[in-house]
């Protein structure tokens, strides 16, 4: 490893490690010089350009699993004294461009722990920390998912009330447009349901019903929990409501369970 990477003389003329570097300016509002010897601009990175710039080039490239692209404008943030800004919208890229449910969420946390909490965020440690994170990023499954069920979803509850307004059917309906008990989504309305209190759906018909998961088979030891469970209950089941229970849900038809099976 590069010794000159470890330790530095600060202005001070007094040898520091790493750890204890940090840049010029060391307040997070940017490098006080660029590369060039002159003073920054507002918003200005070292290499002469400006920050938003640079940190849509990151949300770019981390959309289009550019790698060196964001490596480069992580570090170049990072660098300038931005780490701040850095690190609150590669967070935000985690939400909004990557797809849903990869671990790359908690390797970037991890990689931000250690550049504020156990190191300093513009030391050479905290420079590898949001590299690392920008490559995680950048790697992981590109996805505007969320963004775009965002605007649909909102666009789409201003046109049905505009349909509303005007007397005419909506364009689209939404998902679970039918959600009323005995409908498509009958199922929602369990014990944790006023509706569902009232019709009388207990433990019962929660476990037969609403806990039922799919459309993948539960492993067969999940599957021998839940029946010696239900055995164990001061409740009789019949063997059809048994192997509902512990029956996946089909892939065609994720809502349809057969008749209810009310307390």
């Amino acid at each position: 490893m590069d010794e000159k990477k470890q330790a530095t003389f600060g202005s001070d003329g007094e040898l520091r490690t790493d750890d204890e570097a940090t840049n010029e300016t060391g307040d997070g509002e940017g490098a006080t010089t660029n590369d060039f010897g002159d003073e920054c601009g507002e918003n200005e990175t070292k290499s002469g350009v400006n920050r938003y710039t640079v940190s849509s080039l990151l949300q770019k490239a981390v959309r289009r699993s550019d790698e060196e692209t964001a490596a480069w404008a992580a570090w170049e943030l990072v660098r300038s004294g931005y780490a701040w800004n850095f690190w609150d919208r590669i967070n935000l890229y985690v939400v909004e461009d990557l797809r849903a449910g990869h671990e790359v969420a908690l390797t970037i946390d991890r990689y931000e722990e250690l550049a504020r909490e156990r190191w300093t965020e513009d030391s050479w440690r905290g420079r590898l920390c949001a590299v690392h994170a920008a490559l995680a990023a950048a790697r992981a499954t590109s996805s505007r998912e969320s963004a775009h069920a965002d605007d649909y979803f909102s666009e789409l509850s201003a046109e049905r009330a505009t349909a509303d307004e005007e007397g005419r059917k909506p364009r689209f309906d939404h998902p679970a447009d039918d959600l009323e008990i005995d409908g498509k989504y009958d199922v929602a309305f369990d014990q944790h349901t006023y509706e569902g209190k009232k019709r009388g759906r207990g433990g019962a018909f929660f476990r037969t019903h609403g806990a039922r998961v799919g459309p993948e088979v539960e492993p067969e030891l999940s599957r021998r929990w839940r029946l010696r469970s239900m055995k164990l209950e001061d409740h009789d089941y019949t063997d059809e409501q048994l192997a509902r229970a512990i029956a996946p849900v089909k892939a065609e038809d994720r809502w349809s369970d057969g008749e209810s099976c009310n307390e």
